[in-house]
């Protein structure tokens, strides 16, 4: 395909003149509750599987399919036009979303989407729907002016992301020559700062577990047995609080061992970047900052493993009192990983750890969860350094490039299976409440992610 003549103005002006069309089909996407861990909205998630495919076929993708699996369906696309002498790209994104829960801290319902003070409210507004929809209006975009697109595009969006993945593995292994492409593109990350154009080359990988511990057989009256019978509660709060030594650092033993540390280089562009730990602070709404000693915390959330519990519950925990002993409690905890960790290996040496931390006054169980490895991109790649010019072009900023203490299990899984870099390119903020009420993305980062796709695709023709 001859694209020596650039459509780009063309694409810009359609992008700039459906900005309202965009955002009122962007708030048809949010207004689904596609959340993929409870049974009971499976039909919701199917749904918003079909209003993407069907989108995708308006907007004149050549190609549209959706894939059931044994969880949520796969909604996979492409535009293939340009043959072999094009790059190809793939175009990864999620369409479920977390549990809105609790739904009295929202001020507007978490599936009716909300325009207030320039900012989009809703259940998956950058979490990820806002940002791969922006991707797929970029794409729109080049169809509907040029008629093509100057590179071959392929779009796979996935129903399982907030539930660790676990049938998108199995699927990309069973369509590697479908998937085939130069690189991944995936925009579900954080710009660093509002206005700071961002490329993350690296994440944090996890390993989540819930442990039950088990004492007496039954409830029991504290005051009769209180002080004689080992108390679940009491003997959960003791193994939590042994897995930390007062320094910050995880007590499993090898924990640390596979750990990949900081090169000198890394931890001079950390100190660079602007960052303030009061503000930092003040954003989470603690009173001190605390983690592993002897490293920044821009260094313990990017680039250190850490391990935190998730929720604990146990006993009576309603209104009044009810002086029982209980017979179990139960807490869940994740691990957050870094290069060369393994998840399993992990997994295993924290349940190993915490039955011995246990005893033999009360019994307990260590179930293993999900997990997904830690990544890092090589940042000279040649989709790294398209998605730099097409960010810089937009923002009229110099990119920076992070690292990002969150996971993306199929990073992992598209570097394992398809041998292809990920550029990952976040057009959300590090105030957007992902994962908490009233999740927000702000308008002119969705409006400028399209603008930054558009771009993306033409800089990738002529990537070297």
């Amino acid at each position: 395909m001859d694209m020596t003549v650039s459509h780009q103005q063309d694409v810009q002006s359609y992008i700039e003149s459906n900005q309202e069309n965009f955002l009122e089909q962007l708030f048809q996407l949010l207004s689904i509750p596609s959340i993929s861990t409870e049974e009971s909205y499976a039909p919701e998630v199917q749904r918003c599987a079909q209003w993407l495919a069907e989108h995708l076929e308006e907007i004149g993708m050549e190609l549209v399919e959706v894939h059931p699996t044994e969880g949520h369906p796969i909604v996979y696309a492409e535009h293939c036009e340009c043959g072999d002498e094009a790059p190809t790209l793939l175009l990864y994104g999620h369409y479920d979303v977390q549990p809105p829960d609790p739904l009295d801290e929202w001020k507007s319902p978490p599936f009716e989407p909300d325009l207030r003070d320039g900012k989009i409210f809703a259940r998956g507004a950058t979490d990820d729907k806002g940002q791969f929809f922006a991707h797929i209006k970029g794409i729109e975009a080049w169809l509907k002016t040029a008629g093509e697109l100057p590179v071959n595009v392929k779009l796979l969006l996935e129903g399982e992301e907030e539930i660790g993945s676990k049938h998108l593995a199995p699927w990309v292994e069973e369509n590697r020559e479908k998937l085939s492409c130069d690189a991944v593109i995936i925009s579900d990350s954080s710009m660093y700062a509002p206005g700071l154009p961002t490329i993350t080359y690296g994440l944090r990988g996890l390993a989540y577990m819930e442990m039950s511990v088990r004492g007496p057989s039954h409830d029991l009256h504290s005051g009769l047995y209180g002080g004689a019978v080992p108390n679940p509660i009491n003997e959960l709060a003791r193994i939590i609080n042994a897995l930390h030594d007062d320094g910050g650092r995880v007590t499993i033993p090898g924990f640390y061992d596979d750990v990949r540390p900081l090169e000198e280089e890394e931890r001079q562009a950390f100190a660079a970047l602007p960052f303030s730990e009061e503000e930092y602070r003040q954003e989470t709404g603690v009173s001190k900052l605390k983690g592993e000693e002897g490293y920044t915390t821009l260094e313990r959330v990017w680039a250190r493993p850490a391990l935190d519990f998730n929720g604990i519950w146990g006993g009576y925990t309603e209104q009044g009192a009810k002086t029982v002993l209980p017979a179990t409690a139960h807490a869940k905890f994740s691990c957050r990983l870094v290069p060369d960790q393994d998840p399993d290996d992990i997994a295993r040496k924290a349940q190993k750890w915490v039955e011995e931390l246990a005893g033999e006054a009360v019994e307990v169980e260590v179930r293993i969860f999900h997990g997904g490895e830690a990544v890092i991109t090589e940042r000279d790649a040649p989709a790294v350094r398209a998605a730099a010019r097409a960010l810089s072009t937009v923002w009229n900023e110099e990119v920076v490039f992070t690292r990002g203490g969150g996971t993306i299990p199929v990073v992992a899984t598209f570097s394992r299976k398809l041998d292809a870099p990920t550029v990952l390119m976040g057009f959300g903020l590090g105030d957007d409440r992902l994962h908490s009420p009233n999740e927000k993305f702000n308008l002119e980062n969705f409006y400028a992610g399209i603008r930054v796709s558009a771009h993306f695709w033409e800089e990738m023709a002529d990537a070297d």
